[in-house]
């Protein structure tokens, strides 16, 4: 297993082929996202990549008036909020992302427990392109 690197970039490499990854401990079966190379429940180093799947619910979430650059260069910002969340995927694990397909303009529409399920959305453009996380709503 020595061959197998848990690194921000091989984890956006999988959400670049579309996967969400995460990793699962051979010796403990723990899982982790985002993915680590040792487990902090049994301190063994030999974790494997295992899917995550893609479906979830939302679990908390807020809307975000002050953009960081990269979301501005998406078109959200103070006039124009997006909503991050907290993802439960029904493996257990939570992951932090963007929620699409709610209305923002009206926090009190969006529901804890709606139905998820992950996009992949490529942001920037030639060498500064990147895939990052989103969840879109079902119901």
């Amino acid at each position: 297993m020595g061959d197998i690197r848990f690194t921000k970039s091989e984890f956006s490499q999988h959400l670049a082929d579309q996967k969400l990854m995460g990793a699962e401990c051979t010796s403990c079966g723990s899982q982790y996202l985002p993915p680590r190379p040792i487990c902090p429940s049994c301190f063994s180093s030999e974790l494997r990549w295992v899917d995550m799947g893609t479906r979830g619910t939302l679990a908390a979430f807020t809307t975000v008036h002050i953009a960081t650059t990269r979301m501005i260069e998406a078109g959200y910002g103070r006039e124009n909020p997006h909503c991050s969340g907290i993802v439960q995927l029904e493996n257990g694990l939570s992951i932090s992302a963007q929620i699409l397909g709610v209305d923002t303009a009206d926090p009190t529409s969006i529901k804890i427990g709606s139905a998820l399920e992950a996009v992949f959305l490529a942001q920037g453009e030639g060498d500064q392109q990147e895939t990052v996380l989103a969840f879109r709503v079902l119901d």
